[in-house]
């Protein structure tokens, strides 16, 4: 655990990075200029931490599509193929786009790219026959190793900029981030749903001529 950052996990540590939220945007901005090379940002935005998000997360996707790219695969649909090798059980398409949080036309689309190029083939669960599942092939899971290498080699030269420490800082920072936004955006849907029901606490119904109280002979 790197010191100033949440444990991982907690959306709601109070410290990100080394003790304040300026140090992230200090290591995006460090990160930025170097992907900058001798250009930097507008004075005028170069305390903007979206703005410096966006950037440094565009230099870093072109930079994991072309290390990628041999590989036939976009950087997407290596991260599924990872959720499929990571899984404890043989997961289905729905679960996959659960674990990712995408929707599930967009899922279909990207487990038929894997399938048309042989990394992923749908079936019938072993253990669960009414279950359709996706697994890696043989070829995939030799695909998966040599493009995460591929992805690890792309990410420390990304952060090469930083020192050891807060390049780890920076990644805890990023996953409290993203944590957060997900859990507030689960709460917002919870508060704002429908209520289906009555209260748990909720008093019973007073009984009417009409609606009178059930007894053992209307209940049979």
């Amino acid at each position: 655990m790197v010191p100033g950052v949440p444990f991982r996990g907690d959306p709601n540590g109070p410290m990100i990075g080394h003790g304040s939220r300026s140090s992230v945007w200090l290591m995006v901005s460090e990160v930025y200029a170097a992907r900058m090379k001798d250009e930097g940002p507008p004075d005028v935005l170069s305390r903007r931490l979206g703005y410096l998000l966006k950037h440094a997360y565009l230099a870093m996707a072109a930079e994991m599509e072309a290390a990628l790219a041999p590989f036939r695969l976009l950087p997407r649909e290596l991260g599924v193929m990872a959720v499929i090798a990571a899984s404890p059980e043989q997961p289905s398409q729905l679960e996959i786009a659960a674990r990712l949080e995408v929707d599930r036309t967009t899922m279909v689309g990207v487990i038929d790219s894997l399938e048309s190029k042989g990394y992923v083939e749908r079936h019938r669960s072993d253990r669960d026959r009414r279950r359709n599942v996706v697994t890696l092939t043989p070829a995939g899971r030799v695909c998966l190793t040599e493009a995460d290498e591929a992805r690890e080699r792309v990410e420390r030269d990304f952060v090469a900029p930083l020192d050891e420490e807060s390049a780890a800082a920076l990644s805890e920072a990023l996953l409290t981030l993203h944590l957060s936004r997900t859990g507030a955006a689960r709460a917002r849907l919870t508060a704002t749903a429908p209520c289906t029901g009555p209260a748990p606490d909720a008093p019973a119904p007073r009984p009417t001529p009409e609606h009178p109280p059930r007894t053992p002979e209307h209940s049979a």
